[in-house]
């Protein structure tokens, strides 16, 4: 090819593997022409491997979960924050890499060197509510981008994209304030992470905002709610005079399942008796029940922007992505509470 253009081997890879540094734009248009002719009349195509191996680049970005990627229940998985993922990636030029470390089981799913295989890519996104500290510490203390999909400052360097919880749960408490509801109870389930301690957070704050009563008997925690949240618990609280609940959704979906089986066996009228909201989307499942009061949590739209910070982390720059912000789900399942006797 550089006998055929009449340049230097040197000059042609400058022309078709033009490098970061910017010294392919000391070549002229003409030597330029003539090379990319020459190419074309040769029949050549770029070899992707090698231009990654000349570059120490790969154009990979690594997809890893920390629970099941691709469970049945579609909506409630992580398929949403994929689509996002898939389709910025492809924007941005990068092919995605998944690898099948779970709590489910897959290889390297827990051990020391668990996230080691991920260095095969260029960074590397991470899914999952729970995430193992000391491996992620040492991934960024090696300089290997990382992005946490999900709030994750407990995680000191670890760059992270989320929704703004707190912001959403204070919209939905002012809902229901305005509704005239003065006693309310948040739902949750007994988890740490910080996607539920961010919805507490906004519920509290919510809650005092609007001058209502918050304290430790506003919010019912549990590791069973299921079990725990009984027709006869509900009854006593709707005889002390708490007219809404709010419950926050988990991967599970197991404290909005158990409040809407409390409810239905202590006998109450939704929204009459109690108002429901839910500070996320309901399981699939339940696709056949009302779409309850709440808001929606924008899981493509974080996808995306997880993968521009990841992005950005890669060809090292320092970058941060703002909150997303959830939007209000109105909702036939919240109303004004009944008038007492």
């Amino acid at each position: 090819m550089a006998r055929l253009a009449g340049v230097s081997q040197a000059t042609v890879s400058l022309v078709l593997s033009p490098k970061p540094d910017g010294k392919g734009r000391l070549i002229s248009e003409e030597t330029r022409r003539r090379v990319l002719e020459a190419a074309r009349s040769l029949g050549y195509v770029p070899d992707p491997a090698a231009r990654r191996l000349a570059a120490a680049r790969n154009n990979l970005l690594g997809v890893f979960s920390f629970t099941a990627t691709f469970p049945t229940d579609v909506q409630h998985s992580y398929y949403p924050f994929l689509v996002g993922v898939e389709r910025e990636a492809a924007a941005l030029g990068y092919d995605l890499v998944l690898f099948t470390g779970s709590s489910t089981g897959g290889a390297g799913a827990a051990g020391p060197d668990a996230l080691s295989r991920v260095r095969l890519a260029d960074g590397c996104l991470f899914i999952g509510r729970h995430t193992p500290r000391a491996e992620l510490k040492r991934l960024v203390e090696d300089g290997f981008p990382v992005v946490h999909l999900g709030r994750r400052e407990e995680l000191e360097g670890v760059a992270w994209v989320g929704a703004d919880y707190v912001e959403a749960t204070r919209g939905v408490v002012a809902h229901l304030a305005e509704l005239g509801h003065r006693r309310i109870v948040l739902v949750r389930e007994d988890d740490d992470a910080p996607a539920s301690t961010d919805r507490q957070r906004g519920f509290l704050e919510g809650m005092e905002a609007a001058g209502l009563a918050s304290g430790p008997a506003a919010v019912f925690r549990s590791a069973d709610p299921q079990r725990e949240l009984t027709h006869e618990r509900l009854r006593a609280w709707a005889d002390e005079g708490v007219t809404a609940f709010v419950v926050e959704e988990t991967d599970t979906g197991a404290a909005w399942r158990g409040l809407l089986s409390a409810v239905r066996a202590a006998g109450l009228d939704c929204p009459g008796d109690v108002s429901l909201a839910l500070l996320g989307s309901p399981p699939s499942d339940l696709a056949s029940e009302p779409v309850p009061t709440g808001f929606d949590i924008p899981r493509p739209q974080l996808g995306a922007a997880a993968v521009r910070l990841l992005a950005a982390l890669v060809a090292g720059e320092k970058a941060r992505e703002p909150l997303v912000a959830c939007d209000f789900r109105p909702g036939p399942t919240t109303g004004p509470p009944r008038a007492r006797p």
